[in-house]
């Protein structure tokens, strides 16, 4: 008898053990690699500022320290200050070099390795971060693992898996940093797990206090509704739950996430403005709406994502991140409001300031 579908789909998998004793191996050669990498490129910065000086020579130049960002416009940083420990709580890393994916119809974003991301975290002043595995990556959660690992006690992860995993290999992914895991169904042909995979995962992450997180739109949220009223974990909906437009916050599934916002145990994520939206910026209008509901109904159960870098987005239009985070100011208005979506709350969600 041949294999079921789930675990004939998942016969290749790496064990995490083996995935997690790789990836810290690969850190370890990547250092001495990196540090030449370093030095290389601080010695072309230096001779390219020194070219600069001397052509500018006599004129008066304004000195900065902006830097482009890949994936994202601009190079200003945000006028919102970010408070102490702010966190990014969505954002997903590429890195073909080091991990190469596996075949895909989804068009994945290039320069969007965890180096590339650093250079986010300098603009916006974000210091902590929830790595988010990559639909590129399937359930090949080796690339999200090694973000972790670089990004130290300030990261944490989502992992997409299937019910073929092993109890001792969900042990391991919390050893690496992992606490929940990813549904992301609105595109079958891009997906690498289905519906009917929610609740018996569910069941089984229950006990390691893990969320179960849906990438999904309003309609899904509809039609799963009684499923995920008998959910045993937390929950959370990435980017205002993508309730179409243009009803918005007047759509069912806003209500139905609102229900479960009220039983305490289901969060989401304000972030995702640029899909919440057909006007688009500077203000989303649309999305602004939808995030300030969720604001004044439950800001105890929001965290916010920068969603770099931006995979939903072509290459020749990505966001102002800037903006972005900026759009805070007018979505919690009270500063407390706002400390609390991206300081407080993260840690209660995802356990930053405890051992990892």
């Amino acid at each position: 008898m041949g294999d079921s579908p789930l675990i004939a789909s998942n016969r290749h998998h790496t064990p995490p053990f083996r995935v997690l004793g790789r990836v810290y191996s690969l850190i370890e050669a990547e250092t001495d690699r990196e540090e030449k990498m370093i030095a290389r490129r601080s010695f072309i910065k230096g001779a390219s500022i020194g070219a600069i000086a001397a052509v500018t020579s006599g004129a008066h130049v304004k000195q900065s320290h902006a830097q482009q960002v890949p994936n994202s416009v601009g190079t200003e940083p945000p006028k919102l200050r970010a408070p102490t420990d702010a966190t990014d709580c969505h954002m997903h890393t590429y890195d073909p070099a080091r991990f190469p994916m596996p075949p895909n119809p989804r068009v994945a974003p290039t320069n969007a390795t965890v180096e590339d991301y650093r250079l986010l975290q300098k603009r916006i002043g974000t210091t902590r971060v929830v790595v988010v595995q990559p639909r590129n990556y399937s359930t090949d959660n080796r690339v999200t693992l090694y973000a972790i690992s670089q990004l130290g006690a300030n990261a944490r992860g989502v992992a997409v898996v299937t019910p073929a995993i092993t109890d001792a290999e969900l042990k391991a992914y919390h050893a690496g940093g992992i606490r929940g895991i990813r549904f992301s169904l609105s595109d079958p042909s891009s997906r690498a797990v289905t519906p009917e995979m929610v609740e018996p995962l569910a069941k089984r992450i229950a006990e390691l206090g893990w969320h179960v997180q849906f990438n999904v739109d309003g309609a899904m949220i509809d039609e799963m509704a009684s499923m995920l009223r008998r959910l045993p974990t937390p929950m959370v909906f990435d980017h205002l739950a993508h309730p179409p437009l243009p009803a918005g916050v007047d759509h069912s599934s806003h209500k139905i996430v609102r229900e479960m916002i009220d039983k305490g145990r289901t969060w989401v994520k304000v972030s995702g403005a640029y899909s919440n939206s057909k006007i688009g910026p500077p203000s989303y209008p649309e999305a602004t709406k939808i995030a300030q509901a969720f604001v004044k109904a439950a800001p105890e159960r929001l965290v916010w994502g920068s969603d770099w870098p931006h995979p939903g987005l072509p290459d020749n239009n990505k966001p102002n991140d800037a903006l972005l985070f900026d759009l805070l100011t007018e979505w919690a208005t009270h500063e407390a409001t706002r400390n609390r979506i991206l300081v407080q709350n993260p840690e209660a969600l995802y356990g930053f300031g405890k051992p990892a």
